[in-house]
């Protein structure tokens, strides 16, 4: 899939676990385990932003286009 998801780095650089994001953004741990592991096919803009918000990043540090 051309859509890379960068979550894992970013979590890591801020030092913060996935249930704390989640939980934070109003999301399942488990909703979160599937975009973390690439298996998402969307996420609603009112998710992206929350975790934007939560992670204090752009778009563009969570989500890459990278051509197959």
């Amino acid at each position: 899939m051309p859509i890379i998801v960068n979550l894992d780095i970013i979590l890591a650089k801020r030092g913060m676990k996935s249930n704390e994001l989640a939980e934070q953004v109003g999301i399942t741990t488990a909703n979160l385990s599937i975009l973390k592991t690439r298996k998402a096919k969307a996420i609603r803009f009112s998710t992206l932003e929350a975790i934007c918000k939560a992670l204090e990043c752009q778009p563009s540090d969570i989500l890459e286009y990278v051509e197959d």
